[in-house]
């Protein structure tokens, strides 16, 4: 029986995190620290007429300052570690500082190091760049367009990529009772963790080994492509993910700043520390989304979905970060037909260069903005036949006993049962009873609106093979140590690296029901190239179901080679052993056992052990799983809209999610709380916005509206449980629903209450003044 797995246990790492014991990269102190500052062009597109540094260098305490043109053949280029196949990919030079020519207001152009973090702020400040503006474009339609500014001479058209998947015959379309077309804008959105990005590297002159300590959500990966950048051999590189003060996708990716404090720590034989400032952060770290879609739906009016088509330009930015080519087409564009039996699919990506920010992955990178663009369509689809929307989902849904389910672009659903949970949610908002009430409130002049997203996505990222096949650069297993001391006293390694997910309370959960010991028994280490064998990092949900699931394997492993020692230790036949709640029984014969501490102290002894077992209690996993997984789950928003100011409120919010076998719900709350609070943050505020010369208007929280928590009414969760198949756990994944159920809930909820005023579409962020505009036809009205 489970004692550990299910329960809500507190989050043991919160205990050191909430009282400011968290050891976080800028709390790391070396002797002889020294700190960098880098100097970022304030232009989106311009010539470097000339760079120079030595007002900078005259000044006390300035130990160095490097430009592009001191790194020529040092350095090499900063990679891109995801090439789709047939999308005809240009991989553009990404340089750690411009050399000739800046890209993006936030660009690279030199690096300060000194003493002092003051001196090397003034220091920067003097390093006198000349530049030449030049036209930018920042609009992904725009760019591609005739005549727009080239941001790469060999990436004609600014293309960076064209990748389809898919086909629907044009007769679908032809010969459909309704077609509904609609085109959206997924407005750019800037990731803010808690804390920043920041990085300190050591190098030692006697071993030639460089130590980087960094805020990174995959050690392993930037370990490898740190190397490749910097000419070290992986061996004498070691990075380091201390506590992360999250991500959200933006500590993914290798940037040009963790390799120039690399280089700079090496040419000095002294430690640097570089940590950006929020102003920095926006310009500087990868943002996300930032699509405009043409979705075309082909349907009969019986409410049956035949066909759906879909043509995006996605906005990859200056240059191609890691992740970003694979973001608007794997993730996105397999999955756009969400949870809906779709005969006909087609998706068409235009990836585009343009003088911004790079983009890379955000929180649900891909799936948020396939999701949108379905259950969108889905209430326009409904709207345009008379039909509920929650009737047209239901009709189209695929159904349980349909499952393993194969989509209309060969991708394999796990399991599902998606009637049930919008069953689930329906009842916890008493549809019937509110759509009541609103048209009540209509006759009172009170706009109540209510919204829903059916939704399912594509994570647990893995297996190898796939990630193969699909252009990503790597492999997406995940390795697992369990070493049990002497003592009983367990430590897991694990290749995922947490920052915010709380999987050194889960993995221990896991560890503990396996093995039938005390939480408190076990250690879970993680975030070390030196002490982890190797690991593909967290994102993508992939941590539970894929490093949970490879804990799991070790701790079989341990329990098998324990059964041998026990059965030894009993005189008895190995077959005759038990393993049950953390002790080694003869089955029959109740007074003879030992517990699993008893066990591995002989281990370790090795004075009487079995002929062939060798001594020690340590087992390793690498887990490599068969398919991805597939979580689902309704999610319902209802909002009020004040139409003489435009202000939407949300009055109620529903979650309904299906992450599989839970292992700890207290911890799949917060997740889900967390992720729908982003969503709905892109849904109504936030967004990214540009000038026509690529200067960002939205570099500060003074004006990147972000969510607060007195915007919010209770988040209400609940669940349905249909385990994955394909992991021994049979868990689905939690960390990115909320983000990519919220925000068509949100704006499906907004355009219902906005029903009697005759809009059909708004482009997000529905802010105050453009839903106000809406209703008073001083806007655009769709």
């Amino acid at each position: 029986m489970s004692t550990v797995i299910g329960q809500p246990v507190r989050r043991r790492e919160d205990a050191r995190l909430i009282v400011g014991r968290g050891q976080f990269t800028d709390d790391l102190k070396l002797p002889g620290m020294t700190y960098a500052v880098i100097v970022r062009s304030p232009y989106a597109h311009a010539r470097i007429r000339r760079i120079d540094v030595s007002r900078a260098l005259a000044m006390p305490g300035v130990l160095a300052v490097f430009t592009g043109k001191d790194l020529e053949g040092v350095l090499g280029p900063v990679p891109t570690a995801w090439i789709p196949p047939n999308a005809d990919l240009k991989q553009t030079v990404h340089r750690a500082l411009a050399v000739d020519e800046v890209r993006y207001a936030g660009d690279g152009v030199a690096m300060v190091v000194a003493e002092d973090r003051y001196t090397a702020r003034d220091a920067a400040e003097a390093v006198e760049v000349e530049y030449e503006p030049l036209p930018a474009v920042v609009d992904a339609w725009a760019a591609v367009q005739e005549g727009a500014p080239l941001v790469h001479p060999d990436a004609p058209g600014n293309l960076a990529l064209h990748w389809t998947a898919g086909s629907v015959d044009q007769k679908a379309f032809d010969e459909a009772e309704v077609v509904v077309r609609q085109r959206f804008v997924q407005q750019r959105l800037i990731p803010n963790p808690m804390e920043p990005r920041a990085a300190v590297a050591w190098y030692d002159p006697g071993t030639e080994n460089l130590t980087v300590w960094m805020t990174s959500q995959n050690p392993h990966i930037h370990r490898f492509l740190l190397s490749g950048i910097l000419g070290i051999p992986e061996h004498r590189l070691r990075v380091v993910a201390q506590d992360v003060g999250g991500g959200f996708g933006s500590k993914i990716s290798c940037y040009p700043d963790e390799a120039l404090v690399a280089h700079a720590a090496r040419t000095l034989a002294r430690p640097v520390k570089w940590v950006e400032d929020r102003s920095e952060h926006f310009m500087a770290t990868t943002h996300g989304r930032d699509h405009v879609q043409e979705v075309e739906l082909a349907g009969r009016k019986d409410g049956t979905i035949e066909a759906l088509r879909v043509k995006i330009w996605a906005n990859l930015g200056a240059y191609l970060s890691t992740a970003a080519p694979g973001v608007p087409t794997i993730l996105f564009g397999l999955i756009v037909n969400g949870c809906y039996r779709i005969p006909q699919a087609s998706t068409e990506v235009y990836g585009v260069f343009t003088h911004t920010t790079p983009v890379d992955a955000y929180r649900g990178a891909g799936r948020p903005e396939a999701t949108y663009l379905i259950e969108r369509m889905v209430d326009l689809f409904a709207d345009a036949i008379g039909m509920d929307p929650v009737e047209v989902r239901r009709k189209n849904f695929v159904p349980p006993d349909a499952f393993p389910y194969t989509n209309a672009f060969g991708i394999t659903y796990d399991s599902g049962n998606y009637p049930l949970a919008l069953d689930k949610a329906l009842e916890r908002v008493d549809y019937g009873g509110f759509r009541a009430r609103q048209a009540q409130a209509r006759q009172e002049g009170r706009y109540l609106g209510i919204g829903f997203s059916t939704y399912v996505e594509m994570c647990g990222l893995g297996p190898s093979e796939v990630a193969g096949a699909v252009g990503f650069q790597g492999g997406l297993w995940e390795n697992a140590t369990v070493r049990v001391h002497p003592s009983g006293k367990i430590q897991v390694m694990t290749g995922a690296s947490p920052h915010g997910q709380g999987e050194e309370t889960t993995f221990a959960q896991i560890v503990a029901e396996q093995l039938g010991v005390a939480m408190d028994d076990i250690e879970v280490v993680h975030g070390d190239t030196d002490r982890v064998t190797m690991g593909w990092g967290t994102y993508g949900s992939r941590t539970l179901a894929v490093g949970g699931s490879a804990v799991a394997v070790a701790c079989q492993r341990l329990i098998e080679k324990g059964r041998r020692i026990a059965a030894h230790m009993l005189e008895a036949d190995a077959d005759d052993v038990a393993f049950q709640q953390g002790r080694y029984q003869v089955q029959g014969v109740p007074g003879r056992s030992v517990s699993f501490q008893e066990v591995a102290l002989q281990a370790h002894l090795a004075w009487n052990l079995p002929q062939g077992v060798e001594p020690g209690m340590e087992a390793t996993a690498n887990y490599n799983p068969s398919n991805f997984t597939f979580p689902f789950g309704t999610h319902v928003a209802i909002v009020e809209v004040d139409p003489d100011s435009g202000l939407v409120r949300l009055e109620r919010y529903v979650a309904v999610d299906d992450c599989g076998t839970p292992i700890n719900p207290l911890i799949i709350a917060g997740q889900v709380h967390g992720g729908v609070v982003q969503g709905v943050g892109q849904a109504l505020w936030e967004g990214a916005v540009y000038n026509a010369e690529g200067q960002l208007l939205t570099g500060s929280f003074l004006e990147y509206a972000m969510p607060k928590a007195r915007f919010f009414p209770p988040i209400e969760t609940d669940s349905t449980v249909t385990p994955s198949p394909h992991n021994p756990l049979g868990v689905k994944g939690v960390g990115e629903t909320g983000t990519i159920a919220a925000t068509p809930a949100v704006v499906n909820a907004v355009m219902d209450a906005l029903k009697p005023f005759n809009i059909r579409h708004l482009d997000m962020p529905l802010t105050p003044e453009k839903v106000w505009r809406a209703i008073h036809g001083k806007g655009e009205r769709q």
